[in-house]
């Protein structure tokens, strides 16, 4: 149940956040404070293994007040986490001076998911992690995002809230290790609350590797 917080200078609009474990399960809540009595994004985060998949999002942050960024450990005292947050302050950190979200939906066709709807995307062996942008016009978001690996078998799950899916998108990238790997996005507002995901692979192995008897795998 520990609370740790990190502020910083207005000047910064977004900021990234890493979380992982030593191998154990990783939960936690994750808050965006901006200036007192706001919280205009939250994330509550499930993994199973928070060494082989860390948790990795980068939050936006417009407007003119101090923002906050607070990471409260929802798991019981023998499961500590380790937590890092950093400004992203330069284009080639943060995808473009539009912000990681909105240059992976302006680069690839957004998936229009209606309140209450799930859509569901499997990823190839060879796709190492996976990207993923969800954003609204306007309107508030609530979605659940899961990795599952078999059926029903969930790997890591995200409830995420934002304000305004418009000027606070949320991204992430998932590490998806092992076969047969799907990731499945609920949206769990009303019908009249559309979001638009964009997920598309991050990193790729490379099959290219020559083995130790002299053969080359192509």
């Amino acid at each position: 149940g520990t609370l740790r917080t990190c502020s910083f200078q207005d000047s910064t609009k977004r900021a990234g956040v890493f979380l992982k474990t030593e191998g154990r399960p990783l939960n936690a809540k994750v808050e965006l404070w901006d200036g007192p009595d706001n919280t205009p994004q939250t994330i509550e985060i499930y993994v199973e293994e928070g060494n082989m998949r860390p948790f990795s999002t980068v939050f936006e942050t417009p407007g003119f007040a101090t923002n906050t960024i607070a990471i409260r450990n929802t798991a019981h005292m023998e499961f500590p986490l380790y937590a890092a947050v950093k400004p992203v302050k330069k284009d080639v950190e943060d995808g473009g001076p539009g912000g990681p979200a909105l240059n992976l939906s302006s680069t690839n066709k957004p998936k229009t998911v209606q309140g209450g709807a799930v859509y569901t995307t499997a990823f190839a062996p060879a796709v190492e992690s996976v990207q993923i942008a969800i954003e609204s016009d306007g309107r508030p978001v609530k979605a659940r995002i899961e990795l599952l690996q078999g059926p029903n078998n969930s790997k890591q799950v995200m409830q995420i809230y934002c304000e305004d899916g418009m000027s606070r998108p949320f991204f992430a990238v998932i590490e998806t290790p092992g076969d047969g790997n799907v990731v499945r996005v609920v949206n769990v507002a009303p019908l009249e609350y559309p979001l638009y995901a964009t997920l598309r692979p991050y990193t790729v192995k490379s099959y290219n590797e020559e083995d130790g008897n002299g053969m080359r795998w192509t």
